[in-house]
């Protein structure tokens, strides 16, 4: 890949199908080119216990034989099974209308894979769980949170089934990060169009009426439909609600922190919306 894409990881669970609706969803909004990535990962303790010490040397010598040969085998199907996941995605983005999709089917951990890509990935969007259809098959629920703090990427965190979104939450601290993503947003056409929702967590007070203000006159001035709101209580309960009161089919927010004590605070609070959101998540960084 040598141009700026839009990545999906496709596992061949139950949430590959809305990781292929929100990542065509997102190449036709950014006219960017739609790369799908199946990951073949090498599995902890897969390999069989040496009863070497135990049995004749010409024992020892078929066992290794037949040992390598089912090896063989299973990577060969393995490598077979990926190449159909990707293949049913491929046809599912080009239900969505993307018309030219890149397959890549790649060795490794997801996390290194998504390392070496990264220069050329402008949004990634993975499936919050992920359930491998086989032993070695990418298991990408369990690695969101590593993934996310790993990449310096927007992360598009798909949950249920596919919703076009058209109104949007985004979760509003008035940090140097979250002011920055409300700059890409200006810029971005992602979500060009869409009614969006400014959301301060925290005490009402004047500082956080005029932070949230300018905020909010920023995205109208740029053409967005725009409207901003503070509330007092815990943060994931405060978004969550407010999520479902007002219908919101996509929460906007920033990633994990870099300082140790952000990482702590905001971290924590990225997790806990990864656990609990019952809509997809664009997590910024």
């Amino acid at each position: 890949m040598n141009e700026s894409r839009i990545l999906a990881c496709i596992d061949g669970s139950a949430a590959s199908e809305a990781v292929c609706d929100y990542a065509a969803w997102a190449s036709l909004r950014l006219a960017a080119p739609l790369a799908l990535l199946h990951v073949l990962e090498p599995v902890a303790g897969s390999a069989p216990a040496d009863l070497s010490g135990s049995i004749g040397l010409g024992s020892r010598e078929l066992l290794l034989n037949e040992l390598a040969e089912l090896d063989e085998r299973r990577a060969r199907l393995l490598r077979e099974q990926g190449k159909l996941m990707l293949d049913a995605a491929c046809e599912r983005v080009r239900a969505d209308g993307v018309a030219e999709p890149l397959l890549r089917q790649r060795h490794g951990r997801l996390v290194d894979t998504l390392q070496e890509l990264e220069s050329e990935v402008r949004l990634l969007v993975m499936g919050r769980q992920g359930e491998a259809c086989s032993s070695a098959a990418s298991q990408v629920g369990s690695q969101l949170e590593s993934v996310i703090r790993t990449l310096h990427r927007p992360v598009l965190v798909t949950t249920g089934t596919y919703r076009a979104p058209q109104r949007v939450l985004v979760a509003f601290d008035n940090s140097p990060s979250v002011r920055k993503g409300l700059d890409v947003l200006l810029q971005s056409p992602l979500l060009r169009g869409l009614s969006i929702h400014l959301l301060m967590v925290g005490a009402d007070t004047a500082d956080s009426r005029e932070a949230i203000e300018a905020a909010r006159r920023q995205l109208h001035e740029a053409g967005f439909d725009t409207s901003a709101a503070i509330r007092a209580g815990e943060v994931e309960d405060v978004l969550l609600d407010y999520r479902r009161e007002q219908q919101m089919d996509l929460i906007v927010m920033g990633a994990y922190g870099h300082s140790r004590i952000r990482r702590f605070l905001v971290g924590s609070t990225t997790t806990a919306m990864l656990q609990r959101t019952d809509c997809p998540l664009l997590l910024l960084r």
